[in-house]
Protein backbone atom coordinates (compact mmCIF):
# COMPACT_ATOMS: atom_id res chain seq x y z
CA UNK A 1 0.00 0.00 0.00
CA UNK A 2 1.49 3.40 -0.94
CA UNK A 3 2.51 5.91 1.65
CA UNK A 4 -0.10 8.41 2.75
CA UNK A 5 0.21 11.78 1.01
CA UNK A 6 -0.15 13.62 4.31
CA UNK A 7 0.03 12.18 7.80
CA UNK A 8 -2.94 13.19 9.94
CA UNK A 9 -3.19 13.19 13.71
CA UNK A 10 -5.48 10.16 13.53
CA UNK A 11 -2.94 8.17 11.50
CA UNK A 12 -0.15 9.18 13.87
CA UNK A 13 -2.24 8.11 16.86
CA UNK A 14 -2.96 4.69 15.35
CA UNK A 15 0.73 4.17 14.66
CA UNK A 16 1.68 5.30 18.16
CA UNK A 17 -0.82 2.89 19.73
CA UNK A 18 0.56 0.00 17.66
CA UNK A 19 4.06 0.93 18.77
CA UNK A 20 2.93 0.89 22.42
CA UNK A 21 1.50 -2.59 21.97
CA UNK A 22 4.71 -3.83 20.37
CA UNK A 23 6.89 -2.37 23.11
CA UNK A 24 4.66 -3.82 25.84
CA UNK A 25 5.09 -7.20 24.16
CA UNK A 26 8.88 -6.77 24.41
CA UNK A 27 9.39 -6.98 20.65
CA UNK A 28 11.74 -4.97 18.47
CA UNK A 29 10.44 -3.61 15.19
CA UNK A 30 12.65 -6.19 13.44
CA UNK A 31 11.07 -9.04 15.39
CA UNK A 32 7.58 -7.63 14.75
CA UNK A 33 8.32 -7.43 11.03
CA UNK A 34 9.48 -11.05 11.01
CA UNK A 35 6.19 -12.16 12.60
CA UNK A 36 4.31 -10.11 10.02
CA UNK A 37 6.39 -11.42 7.14
CA UNK A 38 7.28 -7.90 6.02
CA UNK A 39 10.38 -5.69 5.91
CA UNK A 40 11.31 -3.87 9.10
CA UNK A 41 10.76 -0.57 7.30
CA UNK A 42 7.09 -1.49 6.84
CA UNK A 43 6.53 -1.71 10.60
CA UNK A 44 8.41 1.56 11.17
CA UNK A 45 6.32 3.33 8.51
CA UNK A 46 3.07 1.99 9.98
CA UNK A 47 4.06 3.15 13.45
CA UNK A 48 4.97 6.59 12.10
CA UNK A 49 1.61 6.85 10.34
CA UNK A 50 3.28 7.16 6.96
CA UNK A 51 1.50 4.09 5.55
CA UNK A 52 -2.21 3.41 5.59
CA UNK A 53 -2.92 0.04 7.18
CA UNK A 54 -5.91 -2.29 6.89
CA UNK A 55 -8.12 -3.43 9.75
CA UNK A 56 -7.01 -7.03 9.15
CA UNK A 57 -3.37 -6.03 9.49
CA UNK A 58 -4.06 -4.16 12.70
CA UNK A 59 -5.73 -7.25 14.13
CA UNK A 60 -2.79 -9.40 13.01
CA UNK A 61 -0.33 -7.05 14.69
CA UNK A 62 -2.44 -6.97 17.86
CA UNK A 63 -2.56 -10.78 17.91
CA UNK A 64 1.22 -10.93 17.43
CA UNK A 65 1.57 -8.53 20.36
CA UNK A 66 -0.76 -10.61 22.57
CA UNK A 67 -3.22 -7.71 22.95
CA UNK A 68 -6.19 -9.11 24.89
CA UNK A 69 -8.43 -6.01 25.15
CA UNK A 70 -10.94 -6.72 22.39
CA UNK A 71 -12.70 -3.36 22.65
CA UNK A 72 -9.38 -1.54 22.31
CA UNK A 73 -8.31 -3.65 19.32
CA UNK A 74 -11.70 -3.11 17.67
CA UNK A 75 -11.30 0.64 18.17
CA UNK A 76 -7.84 0.56 16.59
CA UNK A 77 -9.19 -1.40 13.64
CA UNK A 78 -11.84 1.28 13.23
CA UNK A 79 -9.12 3.91 12.77
CA UNK A 80 -7.68 2.23 9.68
CA UNK A 81 -7.75 2.98 5.99
CA UNK A 82 -6.67 5.85 3.82
CA UNK A 83 -7.15 9.40 5.02
CA UNK A 84 -10.84 10.20 5.25
CA UNK A 85 -11.92 12.94 2.87
CA UNK A 86 -13.81 14.90 5.47
CA UNK A 87 -15.10 18.40 4.87
CA UNK A 88 -11.96 19.79 6.51
CA UNK A 89 -9.85 18.63 3.55
CA UNK A 90 -11.05 21.63 1.54
CA UNK A 91 -9.05 23.79 3.96
CA UNK A 92 -5.80 21.81 3.69
CA UNK A 93 -3.96 24.57 1.80
CA UNK A 94 -5.68 27.38 3.67
CA UNK A 95 -5.25 26.61 7.38
CA UNK A 96 -2.55 25.16 9.66
CA UNK A 97 -2.52 21.37 9.85
CA UNK A 98 -3.29 21.46 13.58
CA UNK A 99 -6.67 23.04 12.92
CA UNK A 100 -7.53 20.32 10.41
CA UNK A 101 -6.49 17.68 12.94
CA UNK A 102 -8.78 19.35 15.49
CA UNK A 103 -11.77 19.12 13.16
CA UNK A 104 -11.05 15.44 12.45
CA UNK A 105 -10.69 14.75 16.17
CA UNK A 106 -14.02 16.45 16.93
CA UNK A 107 -15.67 14.51 14.11
CA UNK A 108 -14.67 11.17 15.66
CA UNK A 109 -15.08 12.11 19.34
CA UNK A 110 -17.81 10.30 21.29
CA UNK A 111 -18.08 13.18 23.80
CA UNK A 112 -16.26 16.42 24.57
CA UNK A 113 -15.61 18.58 27.60
CA UNK A 114 -14.08 22.04 27.26
CA UNK A 115 -12.99 24.74 29.68
CA UNK A 116 -12.38 28.37 28.68
CA UNK A 117 -11.55 31.54 30.58
CA UNK A 118 -11.29 34.31 27.96
CA UNK A 119 -12.85 33.19 24.66
CA UNK A 120 -16.14 31.40 24.11
CA UNK A 121 -15.88 27.70 23.23
CA UNK A 122 -15.21 27.46 19.49
CA UNK A 123 -18.21 25.21 18.84
CA UNK A 124 -20.53 27.71 20.55
CA UNK A 125 -19.34 30.91 18.87
CA UNK A 126 -21.34 33.08 16.50
CA UNK A 127 -19.57 34.04 13.25
CA UNK A 128 -19.45 37.67 14.39
CA UNK A 129 -17.83 36.79 17.71
CA UNK A 130 -15.32 34.49 15.98
CA UNK A 131 -14.49 37.23 13.46
CA UNK A 132 -13.98 39.79 16.23
CA UNK A 133 -11.59 37.55 18.18
CA UNK A 134 -9.60 36.70 15.06
CA UNK A 135 -9.05 40.39 14.34
CA UNK A 136 -6.99 40.43 17.55
CA UNK A 137 -4.58 37.74 16.34
CA UNK A 138 -0.84 38.36 16.58
CA UNK A 139 0.58 38.62 13.97
CA UNK A 140 -2.52 40.06 12.28
CA UNK A 141 -4.48 37.84 9.91
CA UNK A 142 -5.37 39.09 6.43
CA UNK A 143 -9.11 39.58 5.80
CA UNK A 144 -9.35 36.47 3.60
CA UNK A 145 -7.51 34.43 6.25
CA UNK A 146 -10.05 35.54 8.84
CA UNK A 147 -12.92 34.51 6.59
CA UNK A 148 -11.38 31.08 5.97
CA UNK A 149 -11.09 30.55 9.73
CA UNK A 150 -14.60 31.80 10.45
CA UNK A 151 -16.18 29.48 7.86
CA UNK A 152 -14.06 26.60 9.16
CA UNK A 153 -15.16 27.27 12.75
CA UNK A 154 -18.83 27.37 11.76
CA UNK A 155 -18.53 24.07 9.87
CA UNK A 156 -16.92 22.43 12.92
CA UNK A 157 -20.12 23.14 14.85
CA UNK A 158 -22.02 20.57 12.78
CA UNK A 159 -20.93 17.83 15.22
CA UNK A 160 -23.45 19.29 17.68
CA UNK A 161 -26.38 18.98 15.24
CA UNK A 162 -25.86 16.45 12.45
CA UNK A 163 -26.34 12.69 12.64
CA UNK A 164 -25.95 11.65 16.25
CA UNK A 165 -24.96 14.90 18.00
CA UNK A 166 -21.86 14.71 20.15
CA UNK A 167 -22.34 15.22 23.89
CA UNK A 168 -20.68 18.56 24.71
CA UNK A 169 -20.03 20.13 28.11
CA UNK A 170 -18.57 23.64 28.26
CA UNK A 171 -17.22 25.14 31.47
CA UNK A 172 -17.08 28.89 30.84
CA UNK A 173 -15.46 31.34 33.24
CA UNK A 174 -17.38 34.54 33.88
CA UNK A 175 -14.42 36.47 32.45
CA UNK A 176 -15.19 35.03 29.01
CA UNK A 177 -18.79 36.18 29.32
CA UNK A 178 -17.68 39.75 30.00
CA UNK A 179 -14.87 40.20 27.45
CA UNK A 180 -17.14 42.03 25.01
CA UNK A 181 -15.39 41.11 21.76
CA UNK A 182 -16.83 43.05 18.83
CA UNK A 183 -18.69 45.57 20.98
CA UNK A 184 -22.00 45.40 22.91
CA UNK A 185 -24.20 44.20 20.04
CA UNK A 186 -21.89 41.34 19.05
CA UNK A 187 -21.26 40.41 22.69
CA UNK A 188 -24.99 40.41 23.51
CA UNK A 189 -25.81 38.26 20.49
CA UNK A 190 -23.07 35.84 21.49
CA UNK A 191 -24.48 35.49 25.00
CA UNK A 192 -27.99 34.90 23.64
CA UNK A 193 -26.56 32.25 21.29
CA UNK A 194 -24.83 30.61 24.24
CA UNK A 195 -28.17 30.47 26.05
CA UNK A 196 -29.89 28.97 23.00
CA UNK A 197 -27.19 26.33 22.66
CA UNK A 198 -27.45 25.47 26.35
CA UNK A 199 -31.03 24.36 25.67
CA UNK A 200 -29.89 21.70 23.21
CA UNK A 201 -30.28 18.22 24.77
CA UNK A 202 -26.64 17.25 24.20
CA UNK A 203 -25.09 20.61 25.18
CA UNK A 204 -24.35 21.64 28.77
CA UNK A 205 -23.04 25.11 29.66
CA UNK A 206 -21.72 25.67 33.18
CA UNK A 207 -20.45 29.03 34.43
CA UNK A 208 -17.53 29.40 36.80
CA UNK A 209 -18.27 32.81 38.37
CA UNK A 210 -16.00 35.47 39.78
CA UNK A 211 -15.63 35.02 43.51
CA UNK A 212 -15.28 31.25 43.30
CA UNK A 213 -12.33 30.39 45.52
CA UNK A 214 -9.62 28.32 43.89
CA UNK A 215 -8.96 27.69 40.21
CA UNK A 216 -7.39 24.33 39.29
CA UNK A 217 -6.09 25.28 35.82
CA UNK A 218 -3.62 27.62 34.13
CA UNK A 219 -6.29 29.47 32.18
CA UNK A 220 -5.55 28.14 28.68
CA UNK A 221 -8.48 26.61 26.77
CA UNK A 222 -8.78 22.84 27.30
CA UNK A 223 -10.67 20.34 25.17
CA UNK A 224 -11.02 16.74 26.31
CA UNK A 225 -12.19 14.56 23.41
CA UNK A 226 -13.36 11.08 24.36
CA UNK A 227 -12.51 8.25 22.00
CA UNK A 228 -14.38 4.98 21.44
CA UNK A 229 -12.40 3.56 24.38
CA UNK A 230 -10.68 5.50 27.18
CA UNK A 231 -7.20 4.60 25.88
CA UNK A 232 -7.94 6.66 22.78
CA UNK A 233 -9.01 9.87 24.53
CA UNK A 234 -7.17 13.05 23.57
CA UNK A 235 -6.54 16.41 25.25
CA UNK A 236 -6.18 19.52 23.11
CA UNK A 237 -4.58 22.65 24.51
CA UNK A 238 -5.22 25.83 22.53
CA UNK A 239 -1.96 27.78 22.75
CA UNK A 240 -0.64 30.93 21.11
CA UNK A 241 1.50 28.77 18.82
CA UNK A 242 -1.33 26.44 17.80
CA UNK A 243 -3.06 23.29 19.00
CA UNK A 244 -1.12 20.91 21.22
CA UNK A 245 -2.42 17.33 21.33
CA UNK A 246 -1.76 15.11 24.37
CA UNK A 247 -2.58 11.42 24.75
CA UNK A 248 -0.22 9.92 27.35
CA UNK A 249 -2.21 8.24 30.14
CA UNK A 250 -0.69 10.46 32.83
CA UNK A 251 -1.68 13.56 30.86
CA UNK A 252 -5.20 12.29 30.26
CA UNK A 253 -5.61 11.53 33.95
CA UNK A 254 -4.33 14.97 34.92
CA UNK A 255 -6.73 16.86 32.66
CA UNK A 256 -9.66 14.65 33.62
CA UNK A 257 -8.98 15.66 37.21
CA UNK A 258 -8.62 19.35 36.28
CA UNK A 259 -11.94 19.35 34.42
CA UNK A 260 -13.65 17.38 37.19
CA UNK A 261 -12.56 19.98 39.75
CA UNK A 262 -13.58 22.90 37.52
CA UNK A 263 -16.96 21.33 36.86
CA UNK A 264 -17.53 20.73 40.58
CA UNK A 265 -16.92 24.44 41.28
CA UNK A 266 -19.09 25.73 38.44
CA UNK A 267 -22.71 26.72 39.00
CA UNK A 268 -25.48 24.25 38.06
CA UNK A 269 -27.17 24.70 34.69
CA UNK A 270 -30.18 26.81 35.83
CA UNK A 271 -27.99 29.17 37.84
CA UNK A 272 -25.45 29.34 34.99
CA UNK A 273 -28.21 30.44 32.61
CA UNK A 274 -29.28 33.12 35.07
CA UNK A 275 -25.73 34.48 35.18
CA UNK A 276 -25.55 34.62 31.39
CA UNK A 277 -28.98 36.32 31.22
CA UNK A 278 -27.87 38.92 33.77
CA UNK A 279 -24.62 39.76 31.97
CA UNK A 280 -26.43 40.01 28.61
CA UNK A 281 -28.94 42.43 30.15
CA UNK A 282 -26.10 44.64 31.41
CA UNK A 283 -24.70 45.20 27.91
Amino acid sequence: MPPASSVTLRQQRLGAELRKLRERAGLTSTAAAALLGAPQARVSNIEAGRYAVSADRVRTLARNYSAADEAYVDALAGMTGARQRGWWEEYRDKLPTGLLDLAELEHHATAMRVAVTVHMPGLLQTPEHARATMREAVPPLRPYEIEHRVSYRVKRQAVLFEGTPTSYTAIVHEAALRMGFGGPDVARAQLHHLLEMSEEPTVTVLVLPFGQTGFPASGQPITYAAGPVPQLDTVVLDTDHGCEFLDAEAQLQRYRSVLDRMESRARPEPESREIIHRIAAEL
